[in-house]
């Protein structure tokens, strides 16, 4: 590429991938400082109580062994906003895995044999751990995740449902699904004098700075947080995680680096999950199709150590136009890990419920379920009435459907048949709303010809080197090859963390202004550069953060082939199609594995990942990835991805929206609706294992009892 021809939208490759792939990338736990030590932790074996005693004396004789620290020598910390960060500092058990030991030693060996060594004992209250939609418990929640109102209504919906020619009133549930990245939660971390440095596993080092700055009742200058690479997150990395806390707090207690990785078994009881969603949705319409009642109710749980409320019924405000509805989020404090981030949180299980009812409308409207969703087509955002900014969601169908051969497609249930496999087809649609955070950049020019741009971004996993390289690169008029970029590090100019599909949108509006603005210095100038070079700084406090008159939103649609085998029960995805309106599209290499991962993650929801709390232990009972189970290639045979261009100037100077999550959502209730066609039986519970789906067929064949 030569000249200006850098241009976002190419699809250039990972600046990282070659580090990535030799191993020469330093994840948070291979930072080998002189004298560092291991940490294990020990948690919590009843689900609520107190700690009575800790019997530390056979852990400290194990050989390697440091030191053990408990709530009662462990360093005393500040009181944190987020409460799951309160590690060893008193002597409360709220939910089975709670951390209420941190065994130190020379190697994670003797870290691990030293942890197995200390005895907790404790005095066991009882405890409740089963969400249920009636549970007395159960509360309207006043706001939900992302500062939505727990609650909206529009119109007289019980009304218009109760006289709507056609209606649907269909329950699904949704499990506890687990984040689970490639990288475990990590952290080492040293004392240098009054400074501390932590390499950690974070969606965020400049947020992870400011509540170790917080905790530790130090100015979060004296604090430096680097997250040079991150093996994957899904949101679970979004905030710190205790193992930030325990490592800073071991390395002060002993004097050494300390590294510490959560075990993968232990990760679902500290790090947060997708907590479990129980929908109600009620669709009434008129003959024509067109909605005039949306009811959706969510419960959900959360634990009692801080609330963190779903926002499954959200994207029921975006999706279609009914003059009358109504959202509500319940939600029921239980003995439960603290329920957090997981990709699309809130869309991805709102979305599998919604669009599992709009395909049960189209079935008793006798309609076409793409033809059901352009029909309620809105012309403003229906919560909100604001415009949006951009909508192309028909497009997505439209060229989606294209794409799949739809209009081939008998649309009867139960129509299509290979020997033992039923062959099934559906259809549902995306959303994601557009967000973007304050951060700032700087961009500086150098006399040998090339250009350095800093920013604390995070990339983890999704190209953000490149993408920002890019993004810097039009702005300059210059080749990606004369742009070298440095990320995460708190050290380096702020910048918002990535997630919510945010991160491009926040780091790349300064990125670019920063380098619009030392392209027009350096046009004012002739002669060599000084040694120092000239920097251009610049920062979207004021505006990214500004209040749009437009309702801005990502929006796509997913197409589902199925088989499902009528002699084991087990469903095989043969073809996965998403189509996207996602604003410009700045990397189509990095933008298509996104999506693409995003489906694929929306077909382990569908079909195999599943998560149950054990009622009498009050803990997960999958809490590995042997009996978590996460889609392999062989379970992922043909995925498309695709987008339609879209121009939208009320975004960002990029004009770009977010992919990260998108994928996702919808996905799963493709897959269950093309069961359904497949099959005739609608399955409301995910995921569609072999075992339910085994059952549905045997009880969907049997004779009718006499």
């Amino acid at each position: 590429m030569t000249g200006t021809e850098t241009a976002l939208g190419a699809p250039a490759e990972r600046r990282e991938g070659r580090e990535k792939v030799t191993g020469t990338a330093r994840y948070a736990a291979e930072y080998d400082r002189p004298g560092r030590t291991h940490a294990w932790p020990v948690p919590a074996t009843v689900a609520r109580g107190r700690v009575t005693g800790v019997d530390t004396a056979a852990a400290l004789a194990q050989p390697g062994v440091l030191a053990v620290l408990t709530h009662e020598n462990a360093p005393r910390l500040a009181e944190p906003d987020d409460a799951t960060l309160a590690v060893l500092q008193d002597a409360k058990v709220p939910h089975r895995g709670w951390f209420v030991a941190l065994v130190v030693a020379e190697t994670p060996e003797a870290a691990r044999a030293g942890a197995t060594a200390v005895r907790v004992s404790y005095d066991v209250e009882p405890h409740d751990s089963v969400l249920r939609r009636d549970h007395p418990a159960s509360y309207a929640a006043e706001q939900a995740n992302g500062g939505h109102p727990g609650s909206t209504e529009h119109g007289d919906p019980d009304t218009a449902f109760a006289s709507a020619e056609v209606r649907v009133d269909v329950e699904y549930d949704v499990p506890p699904l687990h984040n689970h990245p490639m990288e475990p939660h990590s952290s080492t971390a040293r004392w240098d004098g009054d400074r501390l440095i932590v390499e950690t596993s974070s969606q965020g080092t400049s947020t992870a700075r400011d509540v170790l700055a917080g905790m530790f009742a130090m100015p979060a200058e004296r604090i430096t947080v680097v997250a040079e690479h991150v093996g994957g997150g899904f949101g679970s990395k979004g905030t710190p995680r205790p193992d930030v806390v325990l490592a800073a707090m071991a390395a002060r207690h002993t004097g050494r680096p300390v590294t510490l990785t959560l075990p993968r078994r232990l990760l679902p009881s500290v790090v947060g999950h997708r907590a479990p969603t129980l929908h109600r949705l009620r669709l009434g319409a008129g003959a024509d199709g067109r909605l005039t009642a949306l009811v959706h109710d969510v419960t959900t749980h959360t634990s009692r150590v801080k609330e963190f409320v779903e926002q499954a019924a959200v994207p029921a405000r975006v999706m279609y136009a009914a003059p009358h509805s109504r959202t509500v989020h319940r939600v029921a404090p239980l003995d439960v890990p603290s329920p957090s981030w997981m990709r699309a949180p809130g869309e991805a299980p709102g979305m599998y419920a919604l669009e599992s009812a709009m395909d049960e409308l189209a079935g008793e409207l006798g309609m076409d379920p793409v033809e059901l969703r352009v029909r309620n087509e809105p012309e403003t955002e229906p919560d909100s009435g604001k415009p949006f900014s951009s909508r192309h969601l028909v497009e997505c169908l439209r060229e989606g459907a294209r794409r799949f051969g739809w209009s081939r497609r008998d649309p009867r249930p139960r129509s299509g048949r290979t020997g033992p496999l039923l062959v099934g087809t559906g259809v549902a649609a995306a959303t994601y709303p557009v967000m973007v955070s304050p951060s700032t950049a700087a961009a500086r020019a150098l006399p040998d010809g090339t250009f350095l741009v800093q920013v604390n971004a995070t990339d983890i996993g999704t190209g953000a080197r490149t993408v920002v390289a890019q993004i810097a690169a039009d702005a300059l008029g210059v080749e990606p090859g004369r742009v070298r970029i440095e990320v995460g590090s708190s050290d380096l100019p702020y910048a918002s963390l990535a997630g919510g599909s945010s991160g491009t949108a926040s780091w790349g509006w300064p990125v670019h202004d920063a380098c619009v603005s030392l392209a027009e210095r350096l046009a004012g100038r002739s002669g060599p550069l000084p040694e120092q070079g000239i920097e251009a700084r610049a920062d979207t406090a004021g505006r990214a953060d500004a209040d749009s008159p437009y309702a801005r939103h990502a929006f796509g649609a997913h197409f589902a082939e199925v088989t499902v085998d009528t002699v084991s029960g087990e469903v095989r995805v043969r073809r996965l199609l998403g189509v996207y309106a996602a604003g410009r599209i700045l990397n189509a290499r990095t933008a298509r594995s996104q999506f693409i991962g995003g489906m694929t993650m929306g077909l382990g929801m569908a079909l195999t990942e599943d998560s149950t709390v054990d009622a009498p232990f009050g803990d997960f009972a999958e809490s590995d990835l042997a009996s978590y189970h996460v889609p392999a290639h062989a379970d992922v045979p043909s995925v498309e991805a695709h987008w339609i261009e879209e121009d939208d100037p009320h975004l960002n100077p990029m004009g770009s929206k977010g992919i990260g999550e998108i994928g996702i959502v919808g996905t799963a209730a493709a897959i269950g609706n093309a069961v359904h066609h497949a099959t005739g039986i609608r399955f409301r519970r995910l995921p569609l294992t072999p075992d339910r789906v085994l059952t549905g067929l045997l009880a969907h064949e049997s004779p009718a009892p006499v």
